[in-house]
């Protein structure tokens, strides 16, 4: 996906629609001079919502639209109708989309699954007819009620990609080659800091025909959980994963220590994130001998542990069998 195309946060004006007004009106006809109340209800305000699909993975449709309204329900009539309600506005989002509100960060609601539908506001109820008002003492109620308003709110649609092992590892940890050799996935790599500006997904096949989602998520750079470099923007994508795979390479200064600052920056920015299972790759393993990677094997951290090479193959296979036996024990 074009690093342009990718939209994962916009913040749009929203207003449900207003319900139509109740009728104020008495039956009449050729026979009847003076009938009854006979106002129709009117019709409730269309409401904004939002609907899962599966085939879209960026808010891209949405980053130009600052303004989404629905329609007006319209007025009760005579004969007890009632009237039309007002049109909803259903909004396409990609799985993983979240709604909150830009002040307070409260979460009204997250899209999970393909179809699933969020109503995000609700139009504004309409209005009872004169109908609803006639009593034994009052046999002609003139009035009625008018429609509810509808609700307008500034709302944030956020999107966290949805992965079963996103990829975590600072700039040129080799995520992005990782990723293209395990999967048909084809992301941009280059050698140059935050190569990958945006999440990119790849299906890994498995043994018998299974298979499992991974995620590139872009390099973290240290102080990235305060905003620094792309900061939190991308971070927050991770929180979706259901496992977390580690990457340092091997001709890092300290393996251990690069480690602990990428856990560091995921605990500042969620601590909830420290409880999913977790594991280190030790990339670019083609660059050291045998005897240095049994040195290097010493001081790791207590996590499983794989050294690959995306270049040479190394392990590809070992690899993807441990990521696998911490999806299904999870």
């Amino acid at each position: 996906m074009d690093n342009q195309n990718f939209v994962d946060y916009v913040k749009i004006l929203f207003r449900s629609g207003k319900g139509g007004a109740g009728s104020m009106h008495f039956h009449r006809s050729k026979l009847t001079a003076k009938g009854g109340p006979d106002g129709g209800d009117g019709g409730r305000g269309g409401h904004i919502i939002l609907k899962g699909n599966s085939h879209m993975w960026t808010l891209l449709h949405m980053k130009y639209q600052k303004h989404v309204f629905a329609g007006d329900g319209q007025s009760g009539a005579a004969a007890l109708k009632t009237g039309k309600q007002g049109e909803d506005r259903i909004i396409e989002v990609p799985i993983g989309t979240i709604a909150r509100d830009p002040e307070t960060g409260e979460v009204f609601g997250e899209v999970m699954a393909d179809g699933e539908e969020l109503v995000l506001l609700q139009g504004g109820r309409g209005g009872l007819g004169n109908n609803h008002f006639k009593t034994a003492v009052n046999q002609a109620p003139r009035y009625s009620q008018p429609g509810e308003e509808g609700t307008e709110a500034w709302i944030v649609l956020e999107l966290k990609v949805l992965a079963d092992v996103g990829l975590v590892g600072f700039p040129n940890a080799g995520k992005s080659t990782l990723l293209s050799v395990l999967s048909a996935a084809k992301p941009e790599i280059a050698d140059y800091p935050f190569t990958t500006l945006t999440p990119k997904l790849g299906i890994v096949s498995y043994r018998d025909n299974r298979s499992f989602v991974m995620a590139d998520i872009p390099g973290i750079i240290e102080g990235a959980s305060e905003g620094r470099g792309l900061g939190t923007r991308f971070l927050r994508h991770i929180e979706r994963n259901s496992a977390l795979l580690f990457m340092v390479p091997a001709e890092a200064k300290d393996i251990h220590q690069e480690y602990r600052i990428l856990l560091h920056e995921l605990k500042q920015h969620n601590p909830e994130l420290m409880t999913k299972s977790r594991m280190l790759a030790i990339t670019k393993s083609d660059l050291i001998d045998d005897e240095l990677e049994m040195m290097l094997s010493k001081d790791l951290p207590d996590v499983p542990v794989v050294f690959i090479s995306s270049h040479t193959g190394k392990n590809m296979d070992k690899l993807k069998d441990m990521l696998w036996n911490i999806l299904v024990n999870d």
